[in-house]
């Protein structure tokens, strides 16, 4: 997580003595990610309508241990075969601050001008990542898992992550934002660097006490 955490803010509030490994972690299982040329991450998903349920609650736990595993800093229901607009996130900024929590139906509006080109990744597309500009400031609206609404403004790294994976639930990656011929070059670098980012999960997996999930011997593009 790189920056020295001094502040952690869990769904918009400030709180103290946050474990390392969040409780959803701890109590999730592992799921497969699912990569790029896969139907459901390339369309948009089906709004959540039911909220405050069981189902919602464990797909919510099982997304951040799937994101621990993978070391992602966000990840979203399609990541991992679910077709609702839901998604998770748990990244530490350079000022320290640490943020986690999960969104429902999450919607961006972009606040001023200002944008910031910097590498991006994507756990569907294993390996590689490229320069990217997006806005710097954006505001991020949905709701909770209960459905209570939940509004909040983000700068940078954040902003990044809440756009990063807003789009996937609109069934967009990032590689679809930058040029053919470096897309081209991105997807040939994922299918060489593919099996040691899925032996580094099986890892992390097997170093947290998690049941080990199977992978396609090929990508799918």
């Amino acid at each position: 997580m790189g920056a020295m955490v001094s502040t952690t803010i869990v769904q918009g509030a400030e709180v103290t003595d946050f474990p390392t490994i969040t409780p959803e972690a701890a109590r999730g299982r592992v799921l497969r990610i699912t990569e790029v040329g896969e139907d459901v991450l390339h369309r948009p998903c089906r709004p959540v309508t039911e909220f405050g349920t069981d189902e919602l609650r464990t797909l919510v736990d099982d997304m951040f241990a799937t994101m621990l595993i993978a070391e992602g800093v966000g990840l979203a229901a399609n990541q991992v075969d679910v077709d609702l607009k839901l998604f998770v996130y748990d990244l530490s900024t350079d000022d320290g601050v640490r943020y986690v929590g999960h969104v429902c139906n999450p919607v961006i509006e972009v606040l001023g001008e200002e944008t910031e080109e910097v590498e991006e990744g994507c756990l569907s597309v294993p390996g590689p990542g490229t320069d990217l500009f997006r806005p710097l400031h954006v505001r991020l609206t949905g709701s909770d898992i209960d459905g209570n609404t939940i509004s909040t403004e983000a700068h940078g790294y954040l902003a990044r992550c809440f756009q990063h994976e807003t789009d996937h639930l609109n069934g967009r990656l990032y590689i679809d934002l930058i040029s053919k011929r470096t897309r081209k070059r991105l997807l040939k670098d994922m299918v060489a660097l593919r099996p040691d980012v899925l032996d580094r999960r099986a890892e992390v997996t097997a170093g947290h006490g998690k049941e080990p999930v199977t992978y396609p011997d090929q990508p799918f593009v």
